[in-house]
């Protein structure tokens, strides 16, 4: 056997995963790495025989051994390909389990580390897919299954075309194994029936078309019932495709003669009548998209929304052929997103905003018809008894809350809902007519909205559509009279409630969007403060039930959890709650129990999770006593193990599951890590809980709590923030994710006691290496959180010539707060060279006074080091030929210096200092540097800075020609310079204005200038 030389080969070029130079090494990589390993181990330097009896050998010792061989097999054939067909051999050989393991994997490596998998080991994991569908292994349909859902809709690029091609090829060729599974037939049509729409315009995606209609047809009219499984959505993809021949064709069988399709089959209505299961719609989406949507739909405050959703745009939605995607998005978002009560009660951003948002970014007619269409499905034929209130939510929320801010919107919608009952499909208006009605109906009574008559006969709708509604549906139109109490039983209307006071929001939150002038005259300031308070401070605590729950523990577990909820103090609580923990940490503890447990945690301790975490004041005795709650036993317990033992992974594990269940779990960890003295110096621990999350990864859950605690309790946040930093160094220095969380909520007194903090060196918020990046992150912030860096920055003792580069990015008009703060920081420094010419490279503008300030004030504490500084520039400068300089500058985003610019900005110094006593002109090599460069310029820039010259006109006559001939000399210089030609040049003032006072020139300074100057020239070798 060769397994040795095709391990070589493998560690040579055969990473399994991208990663940049800032991720840490996978978990799951170096597992497999690891299982490589001793297969090349048994195996190196073996025949082909004794390999396979080595390998047999091992996986006879037990479970563990088994899954290593089987694990290091599978990541040879990935990352190996020359090896890949012996290893593929001997892994079917060696699997005792009928493959399962490697099954598992391929799910999990399909699920959470596709988009960072190696091309090399997509190719082959599709090729693996190839040969175990091939040899028929039990359970390849459910990975076959999850590599569709890999297959982005809306997506034409390369790599994605790849793999829906190759994914057909499998089920074309295997087409007999196909038809046993019910459920891949239903699956492989809906999926391939939604990716026909995309694949259009070149030879290449038309031959690929062709074979999915081809592909779908046939299983269509093969096995009509299997798809009948889809239910009405199998409908709504085969109207987008009715054009194509071969579906027109099946479409008149459909409508004239469903029982050609199957006896079984009554017509389309039958399909229609049929809700689609959840599993259908979430197929669309790959797991990343489904992530990123979940995330938003249960961790985003309403109104912070707007950063994930451009992400999400730029990610997904930004290119011609992603308009497509919208509709698999909304019908995702009406039929499988269905939020739990707590959610709805909450401030997490409603579905019906992210649908708003998603209508309001469509940019074809086409898409934007499509996706009202995806919207409105469900309300064709909505039967009460079998489908759910859920599903038709969504869109008279967003048709309700969109009347203020776009009234654009809710008229589309309401024209789309009465002109679809006519026109879906005629002979079964009268169908469609009363499953709108009967959504209408159910809306009502379940309150999601009180009445309809101020949705219908909205003044803010045009005449024609509220007649149209009138008509349509009378029964709605007419306000209720009086109006009475009602008791609300049903879990929706809490989430109505809720969306009311976030009346006036918008979709993204761009900018906040206010009513009509009389509404706002009539109403100001009350929306907003209504709409400010937090509904959860009427929630009236519910008793808990964890029956449900209780029913799937073991017994013994069972008894300690309802011990727990009977326990009447804490202390009692914090007993039971140990010998839970310690019945976890027991080797024959079913690790499946764990899921169930933190159910039973989350639901037992809800309370510990509302209110604030930190102790009013502040001590070491009232710390100890805050972290003394019994779900903190698990912190506890934690902080005592080591990490290799068995028990510490299993902790984690419930933490893991507490966490998905409870989000908040998160900083609690890190309050009690930083809180209690049984975690001191055991911070680190957080790292592995984030591991260990579905997160896996440290960055991004940090942000996460962070951002939550941010949103709960920022006295927490502030007391958390030096710990945090000091900590986790690389995921809070390299960039300003943390620190604008900070900065957004913070007030004066903690923005001074993080100061203090950074004084007494218990916070470091910035480093050399990333704190220009972060400054100019902050540019888009809001003004008092830009304050706040800045101030937070001057705390710390970096030289300012690491962030004056930063003066190339600030505008005048957009910066003021950066600009400010630069400039009140830099008039404490003496000037080097690299300051002035940043400085000088600023864009000369009337209204912009940056420079001349700093040039000013340098020229009065530092006129000699300022005007070394200002001559080497302008001699280094003019030494550059005129194309070359604008090149440079034009090239390079740092030096953007020309010679023009300087004199433009000495040009405005020498007027600022006109009519004051200031000197900084006289200087010598100020006037060496203008007589040098006067002496190369073309004639446009003398005469432009004329003025300017003058001074160094004088400075050359007083040095080297008798007075009487300096009045020719002087020719170009101002009437100032003329009329006061006998005095020396490098006067007080520099020549420019008539109006110089009388007193300037009978002052016996200048006579000791000229004097000085004279002996500096003398002296001068230049």
């Amino acid at each position: 056997m060769e397994l040795g030389k095709g391990k070589a080969g493998a560690a040579a070029g055969g990473k399994l995963l991208l990663c940049s130079l800032l991720d840490s090494k996978d978990e799951l990589e170096e597992r497999l790495e690891r299982c490589v390993g001793i297969v090349t181990s048994l195996t190196s330097g073996l025949s082909e025989r004794e390999a396979n009896d080595a390998l047999n050998a091992h996986i006879c010792k037990g479970t563990p051994q088994h899954e290593e061989i089987c694990l290091g097999l599978f990541t040879l054939v990935l990352t190996d390909p020359a090896q890949a067909q012996k290893c593929y051999r001997d892994l079917a050989l060696v699997s005792r389990d009928g493959m399962n393991i490697v099954l598992n994997k391929i799910n999990h490596i399909l699920m959470e580390k596709y988009l960072k998998l190696q091309d090399t080991c997509r190719t082959q994991l599709v090729w693996l897919l190839r040969e175990l569908v091939k040899s028929g292994v039990l359970g390849a349909d459910g990975v076959c299954m999850t590599f569709m859902k890999q297959i982005a809709g809306g997506d034409v690029t390369a790599k994605n075309i790849w793999l829906a091609e190759n994914v057909l090829e499998i089920l074309t060729e295997q087409r007999e194994w196909v038809l046993k599974s019910s459920l891949l037939v239903a699956m492989a049509v809906y999926t391939y029936l939604r990716l026909i729409v995309d694949h259009h315009g070149t030879a290449a995606l038309q031959a690929l078309r062709q074979k999915e209609v081809e592909f779908c047809v046939s299983l269509l009219r093969e096995r009509f019932m299997d798809c009948f499984m889809i239910g009405r959505d199998l409908v709504r993809l085969l109207q987008n495709v009715a054009r194509i021949p071969e579906f027109e064709q099946l479409w008149k069988d459909i409508l004239h003669n469903p029982q050609v399709l199957s006896s079984q089959f009554t017509g389309v209505l039958q399909l229609l009548q049929s809700r689609t299961s959840r599993k259908f719609l979430a197929c669309r989406l790959t797991p990343d998209m489904e992530t990123k949507l979940l995330f938003m739909t249960s961790r985003v405050r309403f109104g912070q929304q707007k950063r994930y959703q451009d992400w999400f745009q730029r990610q997904y939605l930004s290119t011609p052929d992603s308009q497509s995607l919208r509709c698999d998005l909304i019908r995702y978002i009406c039929g499988v997103v269905h939020p739990s009560n707590e959610v709805l009660s909450s401030d997490i951003l409603p579905r019906w905003a992210i649908i708003g948002w998603l209508l309001t970014t469509c940019t074809s007619n086409v898409a934007a018809s499509n996706a009202k269409l995806a919207l409105f499905y469900d309300w064709l034929f909505f039967n009460p008894e079998k489908d759910s209130i859920m599903n038709i939510e969504p869109a008279i929320l967003v048709m309700h809350h969109s009347m203020k801010p776009h009234p654009a919107i809710t008229a589309t919608l309401l024209d789309f809902m009465c002109r679809i009952i006519p026109n879906f499909y005629p002979p079964l208006e009268a169908h469609v007519r009363q499953g709108v009605f009967n959504s209408l109906t159910h809306i009502v009574e379940k309150r999601v909205l009180a009445h309809l008559a101020p949705l219908f006969d909205n003044p803010k709708l045009d005449k024609e559509l509220r007649a149209m509604l009138r008509e349509k549906f009378p029964e709605f139109c007419s306000s209720p009279s009086p109006p009475i109490e009602v008791k609300i039983e049903e879990p929706v209307p809490m989430e109505m409630e809720n969306h009311l006071e976030k009346d006036d929001g918008c979709y993204d939150n761009a900018e906040a969007a206010f009513s009509d002038d009389e509404e706002e005259l009539s109403s100001k300031g009350k929306k907003r403060e209504f709409r400010f308070h937090p509904i959860k401070e009427s929630i009236v605590e519910e008793p808990v039930d964890i029956t449900p729950f209780l029913e799937q523990l073991d017994e013994s577990l069972r008894d300690k959890v309802l011990q727990l909820q009977k326990g009447s103090d804490t202390e009692a609580q914090c007993e039971v709650m140990q010998e839970i923990v310690d019945q976890v940490l027991e080797e024959d503890f079913d690790s499946e129990q764990l899921s169930v447990l933190a159910s039973c945690l989350q639901e037992l301790f809800k309370a510990h999770f509302r209110g604030e975490v930190l102790p009013e004041e502040i001590t070491e005795e009232s710390l100890e006593e805050s972290v003394g709650k019994p779900l903190y036993l698990i912190f506890r317990n934690l902080c005592q193990m080591q990490e290799d033992n068995s028990g510490f992974s299993l902790l984690l594990d419930l933490l893991s599951e507490l966490y998905q269940k409870q989000p908040k779990i998160g900083y609690h960890l890190l309050y009690y890590l930083r809180a209690s003295k049984a975690a001191l110096g055991r911070m680190g621990l957080y790292e592995s809980f984030a591991q260990a999350t579905q997160l896996g990864e440290l960055h991004t859950c940090l942000m996460m709590d962070m951002k939550a605690c941010q949103e709960d309790d920022v006295r927490l946040l502030c007391f958390l923030t030096p710990s945090i930093y000091t900590e986790f160094p690389d995921e809070t220095l390299r960039s300003g994710e943390l620190l604008n969380m900070i900065v957004a909520v913070i007030d004066s007194f903690q923005l001074q006691e993080l100061v203090c903090h950074v004084m007494m060196g218990n916070l470091v918020m910035f480093r050399k290496d990333s704190v220009l990046n972060i400054l100019i992150q902050s540019l888009d912030w809001e003004t008092f959180e830009q304050y706040c860096t800045w101030q937070l920055f001057l705390a710390h003792n970096i030289p300012l010539e690491t962030i004056i580069p930063i003066l190339q990015h600030l505008k005048y008009r957009e910066h003021p707060e950066a600009l400010s703060c630069l400039l009140l920081q830099l008039r404490r420094e003496k000037p080097s060279e690299e300051m002035v010419k940043m400085v000088l490279s600023r864009p000369c503008h009337p209204e912009d006074q940056f420079t001349t300030s700093i040039l000013r004030h340098w020229g009065l504490r530092h006129d000699d080091l300022l005007g070394e500084h200002i001559k080497a520039l302008l001699i280094k400068n003019n030494s550059l030929p005129r194309k070359r300089q604008s090149l440079r500058s034009s090239s390079s985003k740092l030096a953007q210096l020309t010679l023009e610019q300087i004199l433009e900005h000495l040009d405005n110094l020498r007027l600022n200092l006109t009519n004051t006593k200031q000197n900084f002109f006289s200087q010598t090599p100020i006037l060496q540097a203008l007589q040098h460069v006067q002496a190369s310029c073309d004639e446009a820039h003398k005469m432009k800075f004329s003025d300017l010259f003058s001074l160094a006109e004088e400075y050359e006559d007083s040095s080297s020609k008798p007075p009487k001939s300096r009045r020719k000399a002087t020719a170009l210089a101002s009437p100032r310079s003329r009329k006061s030609a006998a005095q020396p040049p490098n006067n007080e003032e520099e020549s420019g204005s008539s109006s110089a006072s009388e007193e300037e020139d009978t002052k016996p300074k200048p006579a000791k200038r000229k004097r000085k100057g004279s002996s500096a020239v003398g002296s001068d070798s230049d």
